[in-house]
Order: C-alpha cells, then sequence, then structure tokens
C-alpha cells in the first residue's frame, strides 16, 4: 500500500500505511476505552445525498437506536438520567413533523457530551454524534 504523509508508513519501510481519500457526512471512531474500531456512515449513495442533511425521522430514528441501547447498560441514576433526556428528545422529534426544532440539535450534543463516560462504548451514541455534526455548529 501506498502511504499518504503524516503518520502512515510508506513503500518499503514495513510500516502499514493509510490512505483516506474522500470523506463526506460520515463519523470515525477510532479506539476509546473498550470500544472496538468502528465506522458510522450518515449519508446517501448519490452525490448530492447528503446536502439536504438529515430530517427529523432520521434523527428521531438515532434517538431511539441509542435509547435501546441503553438497556444493555447497568441500572444507574445515569442511565435514568440520560433515558429520560433521549426520551423528552423523542418526543419533541415525534410533535415536530419533519422539520427539527431549533436548538434541539445542539441540546442532544450536550446530552451526549455530559453522559459520555456512560455512552463511550455505545456505537449508538456515536451514530448520533456523528447524525447531530451534520446540523452544524
Amino acid at each position: 500500500m501506498a502511504g499518504s504523509g503524516g503518520g502512515g508508513g510508506g513503500e518499503g519501510d514495513g510500516l502499514p500505511a493509510v490512505r483516506i481519500g474522500e470523506v463526506r457526512g460520515s463519523a470515525f471512531s477510532i479506539g476509546g476505552r473498550d470500544v472496538a474500531n468502528s465506522t458510522v456512515n450518515h449519508g446517501g449513495t448519490g452525490a448530492d445525498a447528503g446536502a439536504a442533511g438529515p430530517g427529523a425521522q432520521e434523527l428521531l430514528e438515532a434517538v431511539r437506536d441509542l435509547r435501546a441501547a441503553l438497556v444493555r447498560l447497568p441500572r444507574s441514576d445515569g442511565r435514568a438520567a440520560l433515558d429520560a433526556e433521549l426520551d423528552q428528545a423523542a418526543d419533541e422529534l415525534e410533535s415536530g413533523g419533519e422539520e427539527v426544532r431549533p436548538g434541539l440539535p445542539a441540546r442532544l450534543r450536550g446530552v451526549l457530551e455530559r453522559w459520555a463516560p456512560l455512552v463511550d462504548s455505545v456505537s449508538a451514541a456515536t451514530a448520533l454524534a456523528a447524525l447531530l455534526t451534520s446540523f452544524g455548529g
């Protein structure tokens, strides 16, 4: 494999090489505490597929996926509080129709940051975080 600058190896030096071309609408999580390498991709297959950004339904699905994944975590006050915050966001998304209300993506990002120690090993949290990047901010 041919290397591409920086940290990857080059031909003949015996080090593995990494080349990353164009990445759109995706988030990568490599390593982390007790986390296997994973890739989460939110985008489409066409050239303009990610141009419009995700909608309320896609965000709602990601919130629901995270809530479902929380069931596998040990019971705790933190898990209950996080579930309540996600439940509130899901209700807001369900009642908002096709549009995501202003401020909700930022609020969800704050939830993920606040509860990062609880969800850093949950791939559904990575998927939600990747989706939230599409909303900017």
